[in-house]
């Protein structure tokens, strides 16, 4: 028996049975994950100059998509993720940071999905592409 008495299965006398699921169970990007891996592990290759040049080509792109499109009521982009097969909804000012946190640290962190989004008020990034092509070659 362990020395405080409680069986491996309890977590400060709380049965493990009656604790909520864990969230990042099975994530490969569990924050908690690193905390006991040895830091070479933890080490990120550096971003090639071609992947950084094509982040900031995407911060520049998004600017003018939503210039764009946020007058006319679309809130972000929507994006098939290829992990999980499902639409995660992004928000301009969110995308944005995602964008430059990946363009500082390598990676981008999870984030809180989008509460109850309505898909009509997303568009992809092909049609942001699209529109602002259509738009700025009107003339």
């Amino acid at each position: 028996m362990p020395r405080s008495g409680l069986e491996p299965s309890t977590v400060c006398g709380v049965s493990q049975d009656a604790l909520p699921p864990d969230p990042f169970a099975g994530d490969p990007h569990d924050p908690a994950r690193t905390l006991d891996d040895p830091p070479e592990v933890n080490e990120l290759e550096p971003l090639s100059a071609e992947d950084r040049a094509e982040i900031v080509e995407d911060l520049s792109d998004l600017a003018v998509y939503q210039a764009l499109l946020e007058g006319r009521g679309i809130r972000g982009v929507v994006v098939d993720c290829p992990d999980c097969g499902e639409q995660h909804y992004h928000e301009w000012n969110l995308l944005r940071a995602s964008l430059r946190q990946l363009l500082e640290e390598g990676q981008m962190r999870r984030h809180e999905p989008a509460f109850d989004p309505d898909p009509a008020d997303y568009v992809t990034w092909e049609y942001c592409r699209g529109y602002a092509d259509a738009m700025l070659n009107a003339d």
